[in-house]
């Protein structure tokens, strides 16, 4: 329906009903799973004219359903960027392969002359195989765009009701005909850019357009896993990779959309189906997982603390309760032992399930996080009564997972992998006094493998974090500047442009996902600085604490958070660091600056303690000196 509102203060509701009239389209096939066909040939000209004649049109069939139609929240697709053919040449078959030189989510624009009736065959793909066809075997086919002419001059196509993830694209029957453009065009959502980051080194450079790429390839009208052979809304990309994506993004819709489908799939029992919306039902731990219907209290409340928006939280509290409820059914005291676990994670197998951390450490360790969470946001609510039940759940769950979970002569988690003591470390699981000797169990396995990584999906996201949180940036700095175990600096070397779906840019998987690049978030927090402080909402209270590993000598960060824009940037240079801070109206700031004594510090040239708008912080910080600022530009020097 169309309603209009006229000048004169009248209105009109538009109706689609039986007085409409149809007719058989040009678009003669159309599916997002499977590409699009046009018969330019069948298109009536003027057909939108006053005066058309459509006698020969048909009446329509009203078609019943019971479906509620919702306006979007989120912001509408749109063609981001036009990518030239940087490469273009006949295979064996001798067809044309044309090469956009990057893997992206979009369609094709086509510019052409030939005779009527003539079809083109355009065949979109990520890889190629070894006879330089393009390969569909692991992003899903057939998948075909077919064009055919009508034969009237130049004549120019694209696709309108679908689209691919590709890099190239294999054109058949073009011999006869003038091709005159072939070009990539890049959909993703419109949500406006938040952040941006650069530093001095390449590779981290190149890592950051890497997971770029695959996070605006997966936000569509849904945040999906990847934008060719599913494109679904697996959910624990939604809630791990949400701050990584809200640096860079303005998400805030997105999310609103992602709850209702959430809310909308939920079942009677409660359960949060892995994906949202539920178009298929998996089987196997894929249907049901809690790593991946935790989305459903974690990003509501990843909402309220990033936006101050608490209206999410309002909305689906019941139903965030009744999921919570549900894990508890499926507890058996206190320990939730199913679903797909740290997947992915690098095993001595091909990845897939979990192999090196048992599944239930990520799900009783996530149904532990559900609690925790739920506390807050009841005492948030006013709701007392929940805030105690939920408070003692927590306390029984941490009990029971220690006891189930932590070796007490050996002081290791489960088999002592590196997801298993990072989300006991992340979710505050681990006793106070066993802390120091469980961070040091990982650092020991990491730097044992020579710095590679062994966490997969759920884990890797907290294992930075811990990292970070630790002051150890110089660890993540040597773990991912590697290009001779998989892991990012990996899938550069095998020519990835976009992020892999395996740590090892296996060709039978997607090679477009973003489920795995945390990374982009420590770009933001560890090694640009920016975060808030843990009581803060909404960055009122800001956080700058870049973190600078030897092997970067500077940084760049830009934020534009809820009260405007927020900057770090530093350089490191002959023995001094300087570091441009930019704090915006209505919000202040700790900064920590890495010195041993307020003495070595100035501010615009001035010696610290004789600024006025610095107020130095008494602190038993051996690593930093803490100031605190209000809105403003400042440089520090070091």
């Amino acid at each position: 329906a169309l309603s209009l509102k006229y000048a004169d203060g009248s209105s009109e509701v538009v109706v689609t009903d039986r007085s409409w009239k149809v007719c058989e389209s040009p678009i003669t096939y159309s599916s997002i799973y499977g590409g699009e066909d046009y018969d330019a040939g069948k298109y009536q000209v003027s057909w939108m004219n006053p005066g058309f004649d459509d006698d020969s049109w048909k009446t329509p069939v009203i078609a019943k359903t019971g479906m509620e139609l919702k306006a979007q929240v989120s912001a509408p697709l749109t063609v981001r960027d036009i990518l030239p053919v940087v490469r273009k040449y006949k295979n064996s078959k001798g067809n044309w392969v044309f090469d956009f030189g990057q893997n992206f989510s979009g369609i094709i624009r086509l510019k052409v002359k030939g005779h009527s009736g003539h079809k083109i065959t355009m065949k979109p793909g990520e890889l190629l195989e070894k006879d330089s066809t393009v390969n569909q075997r692991a992003s899903g086919g057939p998948y075909l765009w077919n064009y055919t002419l009508s034969g009237k001059g130049v004549e120019e196509w694209q696709p309108q009701f679908t689209y691919y993830g590709f890099r190239y694209v294999e054109v058949s029957d073009i011999e006869k005909l003038e091709l005159i453009e072939l070009a990539g065009m890049h959909t993703t959502n419109s949500a406006p850019e938040a952040g941006s980051f650069s530093c001095s080194l390449p590779m981290f450079n190149k890592i950051y357009e890497l997971i770029d790429w695959s996070i605006r390839s997966n936000l569509a009208s849904i945040l999906t896993d990847c934008p060719h052979r599913e494109k679904l809304g697996w959910l624990e990309v939604a809630h791990l990779m949400q701050h990584a994506m809200q640096y860079r993004y303005q998400l805030d819709g997105l999310y609103s959309k992602v709850m209702g489908d959430i809310k909308d799939s939920q079942t009677q029992e409660g359960i949060v189906p892995s994906i949202a919306p539920e178009y298929v039902r998996f089987a196997d731990g894929f249907e049901n997982s809690p790593e991946w219907g935790s989305a459903f209290i974690i990003i509501p409340w990843y909402v309220y603390r990033w936006y101050g928006d608490k209206s999410l939280l309002s909305a689906y509290y019941p139903y965030m309760k009744r999921y919570l409820e549900y894990l508890s059914t499926r507890a058996d005291n206190y320990i939730v032992a199913y679903g797909l676990g740290d997947w992915f994670d690098l095993g001595p197998k091909h990845p897939g399930y979990s192999q090196l951390t048992s599944n239930g450490v990520t799900s009783t360790g996530m149904y532990y996080y559900n609690a925790s969470i739920m506390s807050q946001i009841a005492k948030l609510l006013g709701e007392e009564k929940d805030e105690e039940r939920f408070t003692q759940l927590a306390t029984c769950i941490r009990k029971a997972y220690n006891k189930k979970f932590y070796n007490t002569a050996t002081k290791q988690y489960d088999r002592n992998s590196q997801t298993a003591n990072a989300i006991s470390l992340y979710f505050g699981l681990v006793e106070e006094q066993n802390r120091e000797v469980v961070y040091q169990n990982l650092i020991n396995d990491i730097k044992n493998r020579n710095y590679a990584l062994t966490s997969g999906d759920i884990g890797y996201r907290y294992l930075l974090r811990v990292l970070e949180e630790n002051g150890d940036s110089d660890i993540i700095y040597k773990m991912n500047t590697k290009y001779d175990v998989p892991g990012y600096g990996w899938q550069l070397a095998y020519g990835a442009t976009a992020l892999t779906e395996s740590w090892q840019a296996y060709g039978f998987v997607s090679n477009n996902h973003c489920m795995l690049g945390h990374l982009m978030e420590w770009f933001f927090s560890g090694l640009g600085g920016i975060s808030q402080q843990r009581e803060s909402v909404g960055f009122k209270k800001i956080k700058i604490k870049p973190q600078m590993p030897i092997g970067i000598n500077s940084a760049s960060t830009s934020y534009t958070s809820p009260y405007g824009d927020i900057a770090c940037r530093w350089v490191r240079k002959s023995g001094k660091i300087r570091l441009y801070v930019q704090i915006p109206a209505n919000s202040e700031a700790i900064v920590y600056l890495p010195a041993k004594a307020a003495e070595e510090i100035t501010e615009s040239g001035i010696p610290l303690k004789d600024v006025g708008e610095c107020r130095i912080l008494e602190t038993h910080n051996e690593n930093y000196i803490l100031v605190s600022v209000g809105s403003g530009n400042y440089i520090f020097e070091v």
